[in-house]
């Protein structure tokens, strides 16, 4: 099986690759990014599965973009803009970052050939506080008071535009929205905020992986739902 992750050079991107790289059933991975992807520590033994491809346009692929891209079962985005960034650029740029590059990806990708003859498969990482109501984002108080109903509202307008691609595409395509907490892992700091769950790294990137590997089972994966997956599918590192 031939593997995406898009953002494969992030936090979550990295621990996919490396996870992916030690799958047997994984064949290729292919990790796109605006830099080079490099081998997690650890995983030199598989290096040769990973091809590193720099895409420095995600609206539109280049060719060589698209050769990299040939053939990919599945993808996992992961490139976005976090909530405790939102402010730092144009709300714009929040939304072509956030949901447009990934609206994008679907498309592109769900339109190349496949050897296997199985529904390309789409996870979209997204967050705990995505909404596609306005009316329930607006009543929600921890979200009005931290500023974050327009950027929430967003995220869920992505969540229905990658699922209603899948819909439409008469089996053809199969997605999963992911909506994690707060992620800790190596080499960040453990944050706290009242009222918001947290789930350890590599028990989200084996959720993830096992959404693409053995089929999607919802269209929406909450935070306990990929709490319950990932410590099922990756119980080593409990």
């Amino acid at each position: 099986m031939k593997v995406a992750i898009g953002g494969s050079t992030g936090f979550v991107g990295t621990e996919l690759v490396r996870q992916a790289l030690a799958h047997p059933a994984i064949t290729a991975v292919v990790g796109l990014s605006r830099r080079d992807t490099p081998v997690p520590p650890g995983s030199e033994a598989n290096a040769t599965k990973l091809t590193s491809v720099v895409c420095n346009d995600f609206e539109t692929y280049s060719q060589d973009v698209k050769k990299e891209l040939h053939g990919t079962d599945a993808c996992i985005w992961t490139i976005a803009v976090t909530p405790s960034k939102q402010n730092t650029l144009p709300f714009d740029d929040v939304c072509r970052i956030s949901r447009d590059y990934a609206v994008t990806a679907i498309k592109a990708l769900a339109s190349g050939p496949r050897e296997h003859g199985q529904p390309f498969r789409f996870i979209y990482v997204s967050g705990i506080g995505a909404r596609r109501d306005r009316a329930e984002a607006e009543s929600d108080k921890f979200l009005v008071e931290r500023g974050l109903v327009e950027y929430c509202l967003m995220r869920g307008d992505a969540e229905s535009q990658i699922l209603t691609f899948a819909d439409k595409s008469s089996g053809e395509v199969e997605a999963s929205v992911a909506r994690p907490g707060l992620i800790h892992g190596p080499g960040k700091e453990r944050r706290t905020i009242a009222g918001v769950p947290y789930i350890e790294l590599h028990e989200l990137a084996a959720a993830l992986l096992d959404q693409v590997m053995n089929g999607v089972g919802k269209d929406t994966m909450m935070h306990d739902d990929l709490v319950q997956l990932g410590q099922k599918a990756h119980p080593s590192e409990q």
